[in-house]
């Protein structure tokens, strides 16, 4: 400092601290040669803590509140300078100003993935993130054990240290928790607080208090993630024979109404699609006896699926109910004309008696009956 800085400070008699950011957690008032004047005015504001230092000696601590600096309200600063009869002169101390209120939204996150082992789904890897809020607890301490002589002090020197013991201990507690990875989700506000629980009796010792501590996200690696949606799709579909059934029906029915499209297309298709849901029992009975046999019953614990009901058709011709037929014996007089587009039928499934040429098991069969156009006439020889 220079002369008009010495000069300057020989008039100052007011000791405050105006905190203008919104990370610092101790600030050291400075003045020339610390020397503070017989009588100062010591103001200290809310969410602060003014901690006076002797040679390196913590002396007293003042709350929010202004004092004027004497003998009788800084008794331990008076017995490290041997003021047994009190004093008028300057003396000289470090002031240091501690923010007290709470530093929130801080954030924290596993810089590598987290290894544990779930019944389920076996060895996994995990990462997580969250936020938490601190605040200093005892401003002595946090001086003594942490700030030592840096005088301005921000909360960035101190997450990083934080930080490092959130994770240890989460990787912990998680291990210790045994959740089955699929309740994580259901469980956050647990594992906060055991997580919470366990890094609070450590970060008091360096005079700080965690005041909250929030567990956001624990997520899978992108491959996992991907099988769990499959599996989940596969729960969606359900009975995929009944599945496979409805996507014929709206397939042959589809087929039949486009523009242009033939019996024989919307017969193949049929015919493909139904293909498709055969080689579909297959693989889920070839699945169903590997699964038997890994669970000790062998391949003929296997049971095969259950015989498709036949479809059966009422008809009404010559003003009477007839049947019920069999779709084989449907199409037999379908053929032989006795049955034509609009004589009214009835399966169970549908809501009424509608035309058969409307049926969609039918449509096609009529649609067969159709001869195509006739040839051009060829015209007669010349010769």
């Amino acid at each position: 400092m220079g002369l008009w800085d010495k000069i300057k400070g020989e008039f100052i008699d007011i000791i405050e601290w105006l905190d203008d950011s919104s990370d610092t957690m101790v600030h050291r008032f400075e003045r020339h040669g610390n020397e503070i004047k017989y009588g100062a005015r010591l103001t200290v504001r809310p969410a602060q803590a003014a901690v006076f230092v002797n040679e390196g000696q913590i002396a007293d601590v003042f709350t929010p509140g202004m004092y004027t600096l004497e003998t009788s309200n800084l008794p331990i600063l008076s017995t490290l300078m041997g003021w047994k009869h009190g004093f008028q002169s300057p003396f000289k101390a470090e002031v240091y100003f501690v923010t007290t209120r709470q530093f929130t939204d801080l954030k924290w996150g596993t810089k590598n993935p987290v290894m544990m082992r779930d019944q389920e789904f076996g060895p996994v890897r995990l990462r997580a993130f969250g936020t938490y809020a601190m605040k200093v607890k005892d401003p002595k301490l946090f001086i003594e054990e942490i700030v030592g002589t840096d005088g301005t002090f921000t909360k960035d020197e101190i997450t990083d240290q934080i930080r490092n013991i959130v994770l240890t201990r989460f990787a912990d507690t998680l291990g210790e928790s045994r959740i089955p990875i699929l309740d994580l989700a259901s469980n956050y506000d647990e594992l906060s607080k055991f997580v919470s629980d366990r890094i609070t009796p450590e970060v008091q010792k360096y005079g700080l208090d965690l005041t909250i501590f929030l567990v956001e996200n624990i997520s899978l690696p992108p491959s996992v993630e991907e099988a769990l949606d499959k599996r989940s799709s596969m729960g969606i579909v359900g009975d995929l024979s009944r599945y496979t059934q409805f996507q014929t029906a709206t397939a042959i029915e589809e087929a039949a109404k486009a523009p242009g499209g033939s019996a024989g297309a919307a017969m193949g298709l049929g015919l493909g699609v139904a293909a498709a849901a055969q080689l579909g029992h297959v693989l889920t009975n070839a699945a169903t006896g590997l699964s038997g046999a890994a669970g000790g019953g062998g391949a003929g614990a296997a049971t095969p699926p259950a015989v498709p009901p036949v479809l059966q058709f009422f008809t009404v011709q010559g003003g009477a109910q007839q049947g019920p037929f069999p779709i084989d014996a449907v199409a037999t007089q379908i053929r032989g004309g006795g049955l034509t587009p609009d004589t009214l039928v009835w399966r169970q499934g549908l809501p009424g008696w509608v035309p058969a040429s409307q049926v969609v098991e039918l449509a096609p069969l009529f649609a067969a009956q159709t001869p195509p156009p006739l040839p051009p006439p060829i015209p007669p020889s010349s010769g």
